[in-house]
């Protein structure tokens, strides 16, 4: 899977687009996944600062860690 997989993925669960980015960055309360120097990062963005991150090493991995977490997060 890679993050235009990931962001299809997302949209059918009903996750609301403002509470990711898949693009990376610091978006205010935001949890993230994105390519940083060469390694794939998953994080959460909170006023300008990166918390509860882990890299890994292929965007496959980086994309299939970040759904599992958001599926844990927005359960319904």
């Amino acid at each position: 899977m890679n993050t235009k997989e990931l962001n299809k993925k997302l949209k059918i669960l009903g996750i609301p687009s403002d509470a990711y980015s898949t693009v990376g960055g610091l978006p205010n309360e935001a949890y993230c996944i994105g390519n940083n120097e060469g390694k794939w990062e998953i994080y959460y963005s909170e006023r300008g600062n990166k918390t509860g991150g882990k890299s890994f090493a292929s965007e496959e991995e980086a994309c299939e860690q970040f759904l599992s977490w958001m599926k844990r997060t927005f359960k319904k």
